[in-house]
């Protein structure tokens, strides 16, 4: 979903017309008028430029930001919609086992990862084998271990029993992987907006 550049310039433009107004009635000098109108647009500025940052980290700025359709993830339908970041990654809004996070969606990684943070917060149980499992990533090879997730939510998608890996090399990343896109009934991308689709809205198995 593209940033509803129209409701922006609403919101923009009313911020602007209500100072205007009130200085034109009290008949202030016109230079004074052109100062003023170019602080209220600055701090417009600085409001949309916030909310489109650090809407997904305060949930009230996530209310906000949905209602001025700056929200970077919204259900629309049976599509869950991802607008991508400016870093030039889609990152999802999602809940393992009821624990919200910030993760990266990488159809280049084979199965979800978690990190050593995620996995404790969600009180997963992770799996000590005899030997830890070794896998490639785009930093070199790295132990980890296994770990299954009772429930992963994101937009109107659910999927039971996700089986993750889980290592502290990970940092502070939590990855969503295909093991997780493959269980959809499809996903692609539109121009800078990521489109997942389930075969049944709030279940995947």
């Amino acid at each position: 979903m593209t940033p509803d550049w129209g409701g922006q310039a609403a919101l923009c433009l009313l911020l602007l017309i209500l100072p205007i107004s009130a200085l034109i009635a009290r008949r202030v000098p016109i230079l004074r008028v052109l100062l003023s109108l170019a602080s209220w647009a600055a701090i417009g500025a600085v409001a949309l430029v916030a909310i489109n940052q650090r809407e997904r980290f305060d949930p009230y700025l996530q209310r906000i930001a949905a209602a001025l359709k700056l929200d970077d993830q919204s259900v629309v339908g049976r599509e869950t919609r991802i607008r991508m970041s400016g870093d030039g990654h889609f990152w999802a809004r999602v809940r393992i086992d009821g624990v919200e996070r910030r993760m990266l969606v990488d159809s280049g990684a084979t199965v979800t990862a978690l990190s050593a943070a995620t996995a404790a917060a969600a009180g997963l149980d992770i799996k000590s084998g005899l030997f830890p499992l070794v896998i490639n990533t785009a930093n070199g090879q790295v132990e980890a271990q296994t770990a299954t997730v009772r429930d992963v939510r994101l937009g109107d998608i659910a999927a039971r029993d996700l089986g993750v890996v889980v290592s502290p090399a990970f940092g502070d990343t939590d990855v969503l992987g295909m093991n997780f896109l493959s269980k959809l009934k499809s996903w692609r991308v539109e121009g800078r907006t990521l489109i997942l689709v389930p075969h049944h809205p709030n279940v995947l198995t």
